[in-house]
């Protein structure tokens, strides 16, 4: 006979969790299903400030393309709540070690502590100051061509120069459109090596600072220089300077840092999320900004794997050392 397990839980925030997972993206809410699912106590604490909030839709994501960033993360949390995990709103203030553990305190003053923590709180994009670049970000003002390219394919597309990769992105969003222009804006122009491969490439360059961004109802138009002059564009790219949302771990000595590709910072750690303080594990966009919804999710796969296998390894440890206990008072008792 087939017996179907069934967990029961609130998302009140309780005392104390093997694990906590601070972040709800898709990062987040895997690890949390990985640990969830080894019977682990979980609880994910998410503020509902999601990075691709803007977006229409989630691209590159094998069997859900083109899934709302809401629904992605609602279905999540019903798969996390599913296995007895819970997922708590709330924004952390800050973590300070606690023993062997962690406490976490949210910014409404509640605490609750863990063995292990999963950070998972993702990036916060800092746009350039242009006007128009704000309120059309995640729309037709867009950085990843794999996230955005296939939706402006063939349409005129122009390249705010904001960043080290701002080349970079030109040469990529030349693959999805051959009207692909490069605004040099504020930042140094392009090196020889670079103007040779734009000009290869058929990226038309335009000096001179952007003065704005310019629309017609519901749809970008072009970009306005300084001088006046208009260039059509129906989509821009920019580079923001992605900045990691870890201020909170300070207390235990775990800060960012910049991440090695010049475009904003990081928390560092091994392939498998265990970062240098004992106990902590991070995954998504915290610790690898360029990773798209899928690496994320798999990068909180492995992480919650890792916390599993750390937290077994310390259960073993007691256990044998329980186990020799007893021997050594069974063997006093029959001497």
């Amino acid at each position: 006979m087939l017996v179907a397990e069934v967990v029961t839980v609130t998302d009140r925030l309780t005392n104390s969790y093997d694990v906590m997972v601070l972040g709800g993206g898709a990062a987040g809410l895997n690890g949390a299903l990985m640990l969830a699912r080894a019977r682990r106590s979980v609880a994910v604490v998410d503020s509902g400030a999601p990075r691709n909030a803007p977006a229409d839709g989630v691209h590159g994501l094998l069997a859900r393309e083109g899934i709302a960033p809401a629904e992605l993360v609602a279905r999540g949390r019903e798969e996390v709540r599913g296995y007895g995990g819970q997922v708590v709103d709330g924004e952390v203030a800050s973590v300070d070690r606690d023993g062997e553990g962690f406490a976490v305190r949210l910014a409404d003053g509640r605490v609750a502590r863990a063995r292990r923590l999963l950070v998972a709180s993702g990036l916060a994009d800092r746009l350039p100051d242009v006007p128009g670049v704000r309120e059309r970000w995640g729309r037709d003002v867009l950085h990843c061509p794999y996230c955005h390219g296939w939706e402006v394919r063939d349409r005129a597309i122009g390249v705010l120069a904001s960043g080290p990769m701002s080349v970079h992105q030109a040469l990529l969003f030349r693959q999805w459109s051959d009207d692909v222009t490069y605004f040099a804006h504020t930042m140094e122009p392009p090196t020889a090596e670079q103007a040779e491969q734009l000009a290869a490439r058929g990226v038309r360059v335009v000096e001179g600072e952007v003065a704005a961004l310019e629309a017609d109802g519901d749809g970008l138009t072009g970009v306005r220089l300084a001088d006046g002059t208009v260039v059509a564009a129906a989509a821009v790219v920019v580079a923001p300077r992605m900045e990691a949302r870890a201020g909170f771990l300070s207390a235990l000595g775990l800060r960012a840092v910049e991440h090695p590709s010049g475009a904003g910072e990081h928390v560092p750690a091994d392939p498998t999320g265990r970062t240098e303080v004992p106990g902590v594990w991070v995954a998504g966009n915290v610790t690898d900004p360029t990773a798209q919804v899928g690496n994320a999710a798999a990068a909180g796969a492995m992480a919650g794997a890792q916390i599993n296998a750390d937290l077994i390894a310390e259960e073993t440890r007691e256990a044998v050392a329980a186990h020799r206990r007893r021997l050594a008072a069974g063997a006093g008792a029959r001497a």
